[in-house]
């Protein structure tokens, strides 16, 4: 209960921030160039300081206590980053943000896969409650810019960080993991593990494929003439299926990398139809491919990390997993930036082309991670 209350409030966060922080970067007069830069901080952070931080939690067993820390620091900094309007100021503190920000969801996927391999209980049907935050989030966002100028949404960001950070405080420690002499040594050899790797390569191809509807999707369709309700009824209609999906997880019995194939393979199909321009009508059926493009690809991703991670080196490989996301996503936000400022909504046609390169990785590793769990006491 108190994982699913904390994931819910994270996830809030992810709700207002996702769909209408480039709407408020745009409100207070900063350009697409920039918009375009100022949304890679995020995956920047995930390669650069995100891996230190997992690592540092991991080696003090106190994955818990950078969890609360972290969200505080994120609220903190979000409230800095809204007492700025020009784009090199809120840049820099954007930065600050994200380098507290962006471990929080690797430290609290590995607190909740410790909790599977420890009390054997499911990741999607906890995980989804972070999903109907998300919406929620996301709807009261769409409702207040109806009723308040668009430079002020920035405040509902910060109003939702500060009750994660909040509900932080009601985690409880897990047991430690059991830890080996080679723990430093332990790092490296998942580097070397020809399947982690492909795991966590195909995974960063699927999810960043989804870039360019995170940083410019509500832009454009605000150019296309739909309202604010109408863009968070899309936001919305993509996350209510990823519930569906995380809720009905525990049914699956295809091998997780055929689950990530899937979620890649919906991937190439949904951004084909997006960018070709659809009707609201079809556009929202493609927006329900969310579910299977993300949701069951973050349900095979995750399901394989238990098997093929042992639990003393979860976060350490939840941060390798972010890093190599943080890599591919930073470049392709700003790669996307150039492209929709010349080609628009075609842009969609390349991320499709990535979600196929990634659904190509894990169906060539699939024998590789077939049957492949580690022992607690593994090296990796």
């Amino acid at each position: 209960m108190h994982l699913a209350l904390f994931y819910s409030t994270s996830f809030a966060v992810f709700g207002t921030h996702l769909p209408f922080f480039t709407v408020w970067l745009k409100a207070v007069g900063i350009e697409p160039g920039w918009i375009g830069v100022i949304c890679a901080v995020p995956a920047v952070t995930r390669f650069t300081t995100l891996p230190f931080v997992t690592s540092l939690a991991e080696r003090r067993s106190a994955v818990r206590g950078a969890m609360i820390l972290t969200a505080s620091a994120a609220a903190l900094c979000f409230a800095l980053v809204g007492t700025q309007q020009q784009p090199v100021p809120v840049l820099l503190l954007y930065i600050a943000t994200c380098c507290c920000w962006t471990p929080l969801l690797p430290l609290t996927d590995a607190y909740a896969l410790r909790g599977v391999s420890s009390y054997k209980f499911d990741y999607g049907p906890v995980r989804l409650w972070g999903s109907v935050a998300f919406i929620l989030g996301a709807l009261a966002c769409g409702l207040l810019i109806e009723t308040i100028e668009a430079r002020h949404l920035i405040w509902i960001i910060v109003a939702v960080a500060t009750l994660s950070a909040l509900a932080g405080l009601s985690l409880r420690p897990l047991q430690d993991a059991p830890k080996t002499t080679r723990a430093a040594q332990d790092g490296k050899r998942l580097l070397r593990d020809a399947g982690f790797l492909a795991i966590i390569l195909s995974s960063a191809l699927i999810q960043s494929s989804h870039v360019a509807y995170y940083t410019f999707a509500s832009i454009n369709w605000q150019s296309h003439g739909l309202g604010g309700l109408t863009i968070a009824g899309l936001w919305t209609l993509g996350v209510l299926a990823e519930i569906v999906v995380f809720a009905v997880s525990p049914r699956f019995s295809l091998h997780p990398a055929l689950l990530v194939v899937i979620g890649g393979l919906s991937a190439v199909v949904r951004w084909s139809i997006t960018a070709q321009e659809p009707p609201l009508a079809v556009l929202a059926i493609a927006q329900l491919g969310h579910g299977l493009s993300f949701g069951l690809t973050q349900i095979g991703v995750m399901s394989l990390m238990v098997h093929h991670v042992p639990p003393h080196q979860m976060a350490r490989g939840q941060g390798y997993y972010a890093a190599t996301g943080g890599l591919l996503s930073s470049v392709t936000s700003v790669v996307s930036g150039a492209i929709y400022a010349r080609y628009g909504d075609h842009l969609y046609f390349v991320m499709a082309a990535m979600a196929a390169a990634g659904a190509l990785l894990i169906w060539s590793a699939r024998h590789r991670l077939r049957d492949h769990p580690q022992s607690e006491d593994s090296g990796g």
